[in-house]
């Protein structure tokens, strides 16, 4: 395999951009395009803000929102925040599941910092949240809750409509991070009545920089970046066209797309971990097999350092957890919370299968990922 082939198994870290989404971007990109979409007097912004509304529209249209309740942010890691830190209501305690994304996670030391209550709700071994625990953390009071639609290291998908259920017997809000579900799955904001939900460009074969935030109608909002009075003053700052833009085609083309991809991605995952499975017995797998995300198949291998077996597999694009936490000398807290302990958390690899990926490519990696491992058990 030459040097500069690289077989790319890291779709839950960053999607590719579709040429779709870059085409619809481009005339945003050229030089002439310099209009201020919030500058009200002239014609250049005045197509600007059409663009950026149509986009708009377009991210509403996935989830099954209206176009006004949704905020532009620059990412999910800002929509994340902007939910827990600007959603919860004074008072209010703040409960988080134990495998959400760091970006959530580390918004409950603040809140206790500003006299909030806290509680880090538990998940099963296979990921899915505890609900009987989750009854007795609202006993019947309201809270803001934070649980996932899927998780982005072991791929579970939890049961939001029961957990919806429960938060609205408490008078609970209900905040999601979707980033992981919508290229592959539907989330009905509307069935599930959730306050917030948070998505990311980059994850649904849109551009980096760029994220929204679901905020139901009627719902307080305070904003954390202040400034100009941009998106009616929840969300100052001017908005970047092109990326927004980029963004609303990433979503209309995931509402075409999703039901197909997720069949094929589906068939894709379980081939690769029966051909994992079949070069290293000793395999397990990490997540649930049965409600897990199409393109995400976490696996441990007793005595493997994940690491550094990647170090020695550069042509191979995988990962052993969250592109987020990479750098962190700690084991992930995702395989933590569910049971796994260092060593096998050490010797987790992460597989995120996207649109461009083909039966021949998983074949290869999975070959050459039993054959390095039985290499070294060998040395």
């Amino acid at each position: 395999m030459s040097a500069d082939r690289v077989l790319y198994l890291d779709h839950l870290a960053s999607t590719p951009l579709d040429p779709e989404v870059l085409d619809a971007m481009r005339p945003w990109l050229d030089p002439a395009a310099v209009g201020n979409p919030h500058a009200a007097w002239h014609r250049p912004g005045w197509r600007a803000a059409e663009a950026i509304e149509a986009a708009r529209a377009e991210v509403a249209a996935l989830i099954g929102a209206r176009p006004g309740e949704i905020l532009f942010t620059g990412g999910a890691t800002e929509a994340n925040n902007l939910a827990l830190l600007g959603g919860i209501p004074a008072g209010w305690p703040a409960i988080a599941s134990a495998i959400e994304h760091p970006s959530v996670l580390a918004c409950l030391p603040e809140l206790a910092a500003r006299g909030h209550r806290t509680a880090t709700l538990p998940v099963g071994p296979d990921g899915t949240a505890d609900l009987d625990a989750l009854k007795t953390l609202l006993a019947g009071r309201p809270a803001l809750v934070s649980l996932m639609a899927a998780n982005n290291e072991i791929g579970t998908i939890q049961p939001l409509a029961e957990a919806a259920r429960i938060c609205a017997e408490a008078g609970a809000l209900l905040h999601s991070d979707a980033v992981q579900m919508l290229s592959t799955g539907l989330v009905d904001i509307r069935a599930l009545d959730l306050a917030f939900l948070s998505l990311s460009g980059h994850k649904l074969y849109g551009p980096m920089g760029i994220g929204a935030l679901f905020v139901r109608e009627g719902t307080s909002l305070r904003p954390l970046l202040h400034g100009g009075d941009q998106q009616e003053g929840r969300r100052a700052g001017t908005l970047p066209t092109a990326l927004c833009v980029g963004l609303g085609a990433a979503c209309r083309i995931a509402r075409q797309r999703r039901s197909a991809d997720a069949q094929r991605l589906t068939a894709l995952r379980e081939r690769l971990f029966s051909t994992l499975q079949n070069g290293l017995p000793e395999l397990r797998r990490n997540g649930s097999s049965d409600h897990g995300l199409p393109g995400c198949l976490n696996v441990s291998v007793p005595g493997l350092d994940a690491a550094d077996l990647l170090l020695d597999l550069p042509d191979l694009a995988l990962s052993t957890g969250s592109a987020c936490s990479t750098g962190s000398p700690e084991p992930s807290h995702v395989l933590r919370a569910i049971g796994l302990s260092p060593e096998q958390a050490y010797g987790s690899l992460r597989f995120g299968l996207g649109r461009g990926t083909t039966e021949d490519e998983i074949d290869r990696v999975a070959a050459r990922i039993a054959e390095a491992i039985r290499a070294r058990d060998r040395g």
